[in-house]
């Protein structure tokens, strides 16, 4: 049968007014919001977090955040970048350096940028942590069992600033060599005896600390409460077993890590990225111990302003938040 003009454009009418219902019901595609995370090093354990919380994000919220990550070279850089960044940046960094920033102080004296005032704080990830690598056969158990050793504590890194302002804090800088070796050579230096031990920061369990006691007897030095006081650190507790042969808790000192994002985000966004950071975090644990240490007591460390988003997560869900950080 050949149909006419006039039929052909009647049945398509018809077809498209049977089609208009189904499309006016059909769900709408799910929009997809794209996050960039500013880390750390692509070597650091921080690097390795990031990825993981990317992948966290995506399976999370079902493919409705992106999370893109960047590598850095630390968090002064992280900061800075907040002047030239719009959209959804969210950056890591310890908070006492969103201080510095907005304050105008330190490394960001004469770089002071209205910016800075809009940093907004999202949640804690793995503090950096302290540790002392002794070699077991080196006798040491306390700081100042380090007298008459050779220690490695690098250079231009959180953790040999820190180990040096120790070592001179407690009268110790006269009495211990330091080793002129990279600390990325430290694991073969303890293993062949070219060194004592060494000094690293980093999240716990710290790659370079796990392969050090997987290939030599190691003993983790233990600071005192009075002498954590002296550091004006973070107090950090390493659990027994964290790594091979630490049978008891090793107590050192620590400095807090924040994922950080600006008011440029929107409170939907914020709400979501806490939410599943939160509701995940149990199974990045499983896959990597480190998640295991962040507690919703680590919103103590924050300073300054929490994003609404968040926020408003903290407070369905009743974890502890301050007047000062709302």
């Amino acid at each position: 049968m050949t149909l006419s003009t006039k039929q052909i454009k009647k049945l398509a009418a018809i077809g498209v007014m049977a089609v208009l219902p189904f499309l006016a019901t059909a769900p709408a595609a799910q929009a997809e919001t794209r996050v960039t995370y500013k880390s750390a090093s692509s070597s650091s354990s921080y690097y390795q977090m990031a990825v993981q919380l990317a992948e966290a994000m995506k399976v999370g919220t079902d493919g409705g955040i992106i999370v893109t990550v960047e590598e850095s070279q630390g968090s002064v850089q992280n900061v800075m970048e907040v002047a030239g960044r719009t959209g959804n940046y969210v950056f890591t960094t310890p908070p006492a350096l969103v201080g510095l920033a907005q304050g105008g102080k330190a490394m960001f004296k004469d770089k002071q940028n209205p910016r800075f005032d809009e940093i907004r704080a999202l949640f804690p990830i793995p503090s950096l942590t302290m540790h002392f690598v002794m070699n077991a056969d080196s006798g040491v158990t306390d700081l100042a069992g380090l007298t008459g050793k050779t220690m490695l504590i690098g250079k231009g890194s959180f953790g040999a600033t820190e180990g040096a302002k120790y070592l001179e804090m407690f009268g110790l800088t006269d009495k211990v060599k330091l080793a002129d070796v990279e600390l990325s050579n430290a694991v073969p230096a303890l293993k062949n005896g070219q060194i004592d031990g060494f000094v690293t920061a980093g999240s716990y369990p710290a790659p370079n600390v796990i392969e050090a006691a997987a290939t030599t007897p190691i003993t983790l030095l233990s600071m005192s409460d009075d002498q954590i006081a002296q550091t004006k650190r973070l107090k950090v507790v390493i659990p027994a077993g964290t790594y091979t042969g630490q049978v008891a808790d090793v107590t050192t000192t620590g400095l807090p890590v924040v994922a950080y994002t600006t008011t440029d985000m929107d409170e939907d966004t914020a709400y979501q990225l806490t939410k599943t950071y939160w509701e995940g975090k149990s199974k990045m644990g499983a896959d990597a111990a480190w998640w295991n240490a962040v507690s919703p007591e680590m919103l103590a460390n924050v300073t300054g302003k929490i994003h609404p988003g968040a926020l408003k997560y903290y407070m369905d869900v009743g974890f502890p938040v301050t007047d000062a950080q709302m």
